[in-house]
């Protein structure tokens, strides 16, 4: 929908069309080029093959401004990027195999409202929505596109900014649809792209999705081979709860303990503190907000001014 997904799904049509460009040139530079006369001599290239040539400069021309457009974009989802690292706030990536019910899940975890279709390659914006754990914690989801067997290079260059949101996870929710015939082929089809992209070494968590309409014993075969995984169904928000959970435990926590009296012309820092810690006590005296709780470093830092022993 947005004009990034537009450009990125144009280039990679293009980056498949441009070795496949055929048609009436071959055919009519066989008929003109081995033969002398009006055209020039032996050697002549027909008027077809001149048009072929023609219609792959063009093509080249316009991915290179596709390129160039996708590159301007990046910068700002980068700064996006920036702004959420900044902000504390730990982001979990959506991935999985075109179809597993990704962006299904996306709504049953945040309420985000992502276009669901049963199509392939239904998502191609990078949807990012806020939603907070059961526990009280703060963090993104990033929906991304469907990743296939064998896909080509050039398309994983060309759904670059798409697979970006992966690399700046904290935790990556690997989605494999549970009722399909042969899931394991899916989860190794991902972990390929994953590495491929740099992503390979975030942590994972195995989501089997679509239980409502797996096989018992496959899905039992499943939690065998992928220890760990979570069984739920965004259809009906069967193990919803779990996942959650799951989620909060792997995710990393703040780790460092303070002590600190903050002046309560700095409220800002308490409500820091409240958002992204872990807080064991809060009171209120006299000079300030007695918080002792567990942060971040960068926090904590911001802290060390008010430290009480």
């Amino acid at each position: 929908r947005s004009k990034e997904g537009k450009a990125q799904v144009a280039l990679a049509q293009m980056e498949y069309m441009l070795p496949r460009l055929r048609g009436w040139g071959e055919a009519l530079s066989r008929q003109a080029g081995g033969r002398a006369g009006a055209n020039g001599g032996v050697g002549t290239r027909g008027p077809g093959e001149t048009k072929l040539e023609t219609d792959r400069r063009r093509i080249r021309d316009q991915m290179s401004k596709l390129k160039r457009e996708l590159k301007d974009m990046s910068k700002v989802r980068d700064t996006q990027r920036s702004s959420r690292r900044r902000s504390g706030i730990p982001q979990v990536a959506i991935a999985g195999y075109t179809n597993a019910g990704k962006s299904s899940l996306l709504n049953r975890l945040t309420g985000a409202g992502v276009l669901v279709e049963d199509a392939l390659f239904a998502t191609l914006d990078p949807t990012v929505r806020k939603t907070r754990t059961p526990g009280g914690r703060d963090i993104t989801m990033a929906d991304t596109v469907g990743f296939v067997r064998h896909l080509p290079h050039q398309l994983v260059e060309a759904f670059k900014s798409t697979l970006e949101e992966v690399t700046s996870a904290a935790l990556v929710l690997h989605v494999v649809d549970g009722s399909e015939d042969a899931p394991e082929l899916q989860l190794r089809a991902v972990r390929e792209v994953l590495a491929e992209i740099g992503a390979g070494n975030i942590p994972e968590l195995v989501v089997i999705n679509k239980a409502d309409a797996a096989d018992e014993l496959q899905l039992s075969r499943l939690l065998r081979i992928e220890r760990g995984a979570v069984v739920v169904s965004a259809h009906s928000g069967q193990g919803i709860d779990e996942l959650f959970r799951r989620i909060e435990e792997l995710l990393p926590g703040p780790n460092q303990a303070v002590r600190a009296l903050v002046p309560y012309e700095r409220g800002e820092l308490v409500a820091k503190v409240m958002q992204h810690g872990l807080v064991d006590s809060v009171e209120y005296q006299e000079l300030g907000t007695l918080l002792i709780a567990k942060v971040d470093a960068e926090l904590a830092a911001e802290l060390a001014a008010f430290e009480q022993k």
